[in-house]
């Protein structure tokens, strides 16, 4: 649908309601989380097909309504170069590299490790870095005889707020990139300082909230000391090439703007290359480690979130919110962040930001309806809405234990271990740090696109 049509009045007709109660019964059922999130955005996305609400052709073919195979493809690729990266031993070298710079302190563990999950989580991804890092906490913790919970919280939250700072940090930014038509760069640039500053405050968060409570015995701290790090690689020749090909993506990401090529396909090749250059003859047990429930979550959701779309559910929405601030755009910029974070904290951010980033065209439509294609997407005025998205959204992941996808893949992963992290006390230590960074977001983004603009 072009974008005259797209913006032609809507009609609030039974197709509208259909769609509606599909999308709200979707939502709820996610959030009650009866049923697996992936099958209820499958029913979801072929119900909307299967209804007319959406025709097959506008799900899986255009950009406006359907998947966002950008998305997709990035996700599908980095958890491939991932996958062949996880036997070498690199993540388990690095987590007991970490925890000997920490002297076997525990609290200078915890701190240390936060900071590795937050760079590691920008670089590669917060779900594919607690996935890592998550079974060597616990081994750490075990060693150290401390409760893991605290270090386990604390990874969780940092690998959120480290995911902030780029394109591929976290899904919701790479969700608002492919939409925005953002590139790796613009994330630097606007988000990645002002994440530094917000790990500095959290780390003196958690020394406030976890520091006198860490305790261990000397010689346990000696353990960790003898642990030898070497060991734990298992595959230098195929440590190498996986770091030559992480570097290229990493370079490939950082100048696809000017290289002309969509993130997807730089990560696609670096996947490709990796897995002819690891000698795999048979890939199926690489292919089949992909997170595959989570890329048919996204795809079923891209359909679900393209049929209220269609139907105008979404420009309803954008018109209540421009009548709320009255088109103050600081007013927008500060209602989308802060209702993104508690949002957010509520539903996963990954359906959030689904629905949002169509919300923030539609409001840029009725704004400037002259503009169009990137012009309207990266106008001057529209871009601070979207860091405000960007940070309400990944910020506001770390106030429940369903706020993002690394909480609920870390809360998993413990209570398998025996250590059950229930949702009130996750909730009891990440909404403070979910609202401190939020408030810090929202001085950075008046100071800096704002307080000094005439």
């Amino acid at each position: 649908m072009t974008h005259e049509a797209a913006a032609q009045p809507f009609v609030m007709d039974a197709t509208f309601w259909t769609a509606t109660v599909i999308f709200v019964l979707a939502y709820a059922v996610i959030v009650s989380e009866k049923i697996h999130k992936t099958i209820v955005a499958i029913m979801g996305a072929s119900l909307m097909l299967v209804l007319k609400i959406l025709q097959q052709h506008e799900a899986f073919h255009l950009e406006e309504f359907g998947i966002d195979w950008n998305v997709i493809f990035l996700l599908i690729s980095m958890m491939i170069i991932i996958n062949l990266m996880r036997p070498t031993g690199i993540f388990e070298y690095i987590a007991i590299k970490s925890a000997k710079w920490g002297k076997g302190e525990p609290f200078r563990i915890m701190a240390i490790f936060a900071l590795v999950t937050a760079v590691l989580s920008a670089l590669l991804d917060n779900v594919t870095t607690v996935l890592l890092i998550t079974p060597v906490t616990l081994l750490i913790a075990d060693a150290l005889e401390v409760d893991p919970i605290p270090y386990l919280i604390s990874c969780a939250l940092a690998s959120n707020i480290g995911g902030t700072a780029t394109l591929i940090g976290d899904p919701p930014n790479i969700m608002i990139a492919s939409k925005a038509q953002l590139d790796f760069m613009a994330f630097i640039y606007h988000l990645a300082p002002i994440v530094v500053v917000m790990m500095v405050f959290y780390l003196f968060a958690i020394k406030f909230i976890w520091g006198r409570k860490l305790r261990t015995r000397d010689e346990l701290k000696q353990r960790i000391m003898q642990m030898n790090e070497r060991e734990a690689i298992k595959d230098p020749v195929m440590l190498k090439k996986s770091l030559i090909v992480l570097a290229m993506v990493l370079t490939g990401f950082v100048l696809h703007g000017m290289l002309h090529f969509q993130p997807a396909t730089v990560a696609l090749f670096g996947a490709g290359l990796l897995l002819l250059l690891s000698g795999t003859h048979e890939p199926h047990h690489i292919l089949a480690e992909v997170e595959w429930p989570t890329i048919f979550f996204f795809m079923g959701l891209f359909v679900i979130v393209g049929g209220v779309v269609k139907v105008g559910l979404i420009k309803w929405m954008s018109i209540q919110v421009l009548a709320l601030t009255q088109g103050n755009l600081l007013a927008t910029s500060m209602v989308v962040m802060w209702f993104s974070a508690f949002a957010s904290a509520i539903v996963d951010n990954i359906p959030y930001v689904a629905t949002m980033n169509p919300l923030i065209i539609d409001m840029a439509r009725q704004i400037w309806p002259d503009e169009t294609g990137r012009a309207l997407l990266q106008h001057a005025d529209l871009m601070p809405l979207w860091w405000s998205l960007a940070l309400g959204a990944c910020l506001g992941g770390n106030g429940s234990a369903i706020g993002a996808s690394a909480n609920v893949i870390v809360v998993g992963m413990s209570e398998k271990a025996g250590k059950r992290i229930s949702f009130m006390k996750f909730m009891a230590y990440g909404m403070p740090i979910m609202i401190l960074t939020v408030a810090i977001s929202t001085l950075y983004v008046w100071l800096r696109y704002y307080a000094f603009s005439s």
